[in-house]
């Protein structure tokens, strides 16, 4: 009677083509060497993790070696690969070894080579950073060293090191930053910095720039896009002339905050190339750097902060008012106490004014009953209302959808306001490249994150994973592009321009049949042959046995 065996393939195979087609597990493997005894090499653990952290299903990290059961481990990683053989001791070592060889540089040259194979350009590249909150009680050995307390309590985490300014909204848990530096394509990541919990944007940039010239094998950028935390004039001073750079400014700066306010409509113009926005070009030396500011008016931005105005005004109106209540029920002294307590008042105010304010005289007298005798003392009171401030509220709305833009690259002709703000939006990819990182499925467990340095392997690995996403998604549309060809979308609606993360949920429940220990089929429906179709041949090999 012949036997049977069924094992999951989904949609890994896709990933493991990327995987394959960069070169990671060979990078690895050469740079960190192999023990004749191991059933596993390096970098095939590496390709399961990343298997693991593209799984979108609802085993983590922490659940390692458990993902892997009934999947095709053998078809998918290598021959000989079981599924017991990932488990989270390997893992462990594995992570060490990435850690004492550097994790910097080994991203670098797997980024380095990536670029090589597939001509990724990194002449224009995006710079930004995030917080990454996470759960678990760290405590600072002697050493300095941040290592996992343990507890019968212990929920799956990824790392602790110290608390800062969380961009997850949540000060109470202890974080690490990440840094990332991006192409202009698809955000696909060539750089990465993991840094102290407390490290700020403003310090971190330079670092990663620098750090990013020594050890970049390939051609160095000519531009460098970054978010307002750069622009600060101690980073201007440093990195002013020595790179191109376009950046925004912080509207906590004074002469920018005058510029916006002082700018009149009609000194503003439209751009045929960016319809929704009006532009302005001012010349400035701040931190005494020649510079452009372009100042841009967004009408979709207005839109938005006009509602938020609104907001704002009404809260404010009922915050205020009732503070307003609270201090005409006060009783003061004397009128001076009452006109100080008005004028203190009025500070607080952001969009109101108080409208004909009032001190009466309360007189107070010895004994109760109709008054026949004069009073005794005077209480004074404030009477007045809220009413809104046109003057201010008129400022304020003169600001709404307006930001300002600087770059030191004086070229106006290469550089106009349409390419500047271009490639500032050019941001948003490196943005969902983190929404993509701090993914519940990247969770990972004290199983074997028991120091900082087994923690920033995985960060490595976790923006490994995003680069053959990223990457994957690059290759998919470009091949869609060449064949002018289209792909149905979750609504089956044809898009030239499918998300990667649609792909792969097309794959779910693909198998590979053995029959009699032998590979015997895996069967596709008609989508998803078509969609292969336009995937790379290391993709492809993965489900076609033939």
């Amino acid at each position: 009677m012949p036997q049977i065996d069924v094992q999951d393939i989904d949609h890994l195979g896709i990933i493991a083509g990327i995987v394959d087609e960069i070169g990671i597990v060979e990078i690895i493997d050469r740079e960190l060497g192999s023990h004749p005894q191991e059933k596993v090499s390096a970098g095939q653990v590496v390709k399961a993790m990343i298997l693991n952290c593209m799984g979108f299903l609802t085993a983590p990290l922490y659940l390692f070696s458990d993902f892997f059961l009934g999947k095709a481990t053998e078809h998918l990683i290598g021959a000989g690969v079981k599924a017991e053989y990932l488990n989270d001791s390997r893992l462990g070592r594995v992570m060490d070894q990435l850690y004492a060889y550097g994790i910097t540089l080994i991203f670098v040259k797997i980024a380095t080579e990536m670029c090589k194979r597939f001509g990724v350009s990194v002449k224009n590249t995006h710079l930004d950073g995030t917080s990454m909150s996470v759960h678990g009680k760290y405590q600072t050995t002697e050493t300095g060293e941040e290592n996992l307390v343990e507890d019968d309590s212990a929920e799956p985490v990824a790392i602790a090191i110290t608390q800062g300014y969380s961009r997850d909204h949540r000060p109470d848990l202890k974080q690490f930053t990440w840094h990332l530096l991006t192409s202009e394509e698809e955000g696909i990541p060539i750089f990465m910095n993991i840094a102290d919990g407390n490290k700020t944007d403003q310090s971190a940039f330079p670092e990663v720039i620098k750090a990013f010239q020594a050890e970049w094998e390939g051609e160095q950028p000519d531009l460098y896009v970054m978010d307002a935390a750069f622009y600060s004039e101690a980073n201007l001073r440093e990195f002013g002339h020595s790179i191109n750079w376009i950046s925004r400014v912080p509207a906590t700066i004074k002469a920018a905050q005058e510029l916006i306010q002082t700018i009149l409509p009609e000194q503003f113009s439209e751009q045929k190339d960016h319809k929704g926005y009006r532009f302005c070009v001012v010349c400035s030396t701040y931190a005494g750097i020649k510079q452009q500011w372009i100042v841009v008016e967004s009408q979709q931005r207005m839109e938005s902060d006009l509602k938020t105005l609104s907001k704002q005004i009404e809260k404010a109106l009922k915050e205020k008012d009732k503070g307003l209540k609270s201090l005409m029920n006060k009783s003061f002294a004397c009128e001076a106490d009452a006109l100080s307590a008005i004028t203190d008042f009025e500070k607080t105010l952001n969009y109101h004014s108080l409208d004909e304010p009032k001190i009466l005289a309360q007189p107070h007298y010895s004994q109760r009953g109709r008054p026949n005798t004069e009073a005794t003392h005077h209480s004074f009171h404030i009477q007045s209302t809220l009413v809104e401030n046109p003057v201010i509220i008129a400022v304020h709305r003169q600001q709404v959808g307006r930001f300002i833009l600087a770059t030191n690259s004086l070229d106006s002709e290469k550089w106009t306001e349409c390419e500047i703000l271009r490639e500032y939006k050019g941001q948003q990819p490196t943005e969902r490249g983190f929404r993509f990182l701090k993914d519940p499925l990247f969770f990972a467990s004290s199983v074997f994150l028991k120091n900082t340095k087994r923690i920033m392997a995985l960060a490595m690995i976790m923006t490994l994973a995003l680069m053959v996403y990223s990457l994957g998604q690059r290759q998919l549309r470009r091949a869609l592009e060449n064949a002018n060809a289209t792909l149905p979308d979750q609504k089956g609606k044809p898009s030239p321009r499918p998300t990667l993360r649609w792909i792969l949920q097309c794959f779910l429940s693909v198998h590979l049949v053995f029959l009699d220990h032998l590979k015997y089929q895996i069967k596709l429906n008609d989508r998803q042959n078509l969609i292969l179709q336009f995937l790379g041949a290391s993709s492809r090999k993965y489900y076609f046995l033939s």
